[in-house]
């Protein structure tokens, strides 16, 4: 009779075994299922500072070309508005005959003077001038065409008369050059 005490014994040992078993593979599969989520999680983090780090760098390439075009161009409604005193200044020694220009000698000088001052102002910022001459060809980007007219000697597309020089601001129009230009067929 000792022997079925045995059987039973080690059919409670492997049911033990196979229960301890059981709990190994279960934990196992947990862990397992715990590791994946785990990966899935650090996928995600991973991929959202990536995204996070893009955006930092976008934005602070956007805030640096924002502070250059601030820098560059943040002065462009002074410089439009000291436009008409360059072309007063211009109109008022052009005007000045040569009699005037002896009697007011001093006044003329002061007035190239300050000219002289001023354009080397508009040239420290960046601002130049679009001096455009007669018989240049027209070009859109830089002069307005302020009239067109059939002129003897012209072709289509040639500028006849220059009103006003034009200003650039660095690489950005400030005015346009005011021209006119030649509407002759040939």
């Amino acid at each position: 009779m000792a022997e079925p005490k045995n059987d039973e014994f080690l059919d409670d040992i492997e049911d033990a075994e196979a229960e301890e078993h059981a709990l190994a593979e279960q934990e196992i599969s947990d862990t397992e299922a715990e590791l994946e989520s785990l990966r899935a999680e650090r996928t995600a983090l991973h991929d959202k500072f990536m995204r996070a780090l893009a955006d930092a760098e976008n934005a602070r390439k956007r805030s640096e070309k924002d502070r250059r075009e601030a820098e560059n161009y943040g002065g462009s409604k002074l410089s439009r508005d000291m436009l008409p005193v360059y072309d007063n200044m211009k109109r008022a020694l052009e005007a000045a005959t040569e009699e005037q220009k002896e009697v007011s000698a001093a006044l003329i000088e002061g007035i190239e003077l300050t000219m002289r001052e001023l354009l080397n102002v508009f040239s420290k910022h960046g601002i130049t001038r679009i001096s455009p001459e007669v018989g240049d060809k027209f070009d859109p980007q830089h002069h307005e065409a302020m009239f067109e007219a059939p002129v003897p000697g012209t072709n289509a597309g040639e500028i006849i008369q220059v009103s006003t020089e034009g200003f650039l601001l660095h690489d950005r129009i400030l005015r346009p050059a005011q021209v006119g230009v030649s509407s002759n067929k040939g």
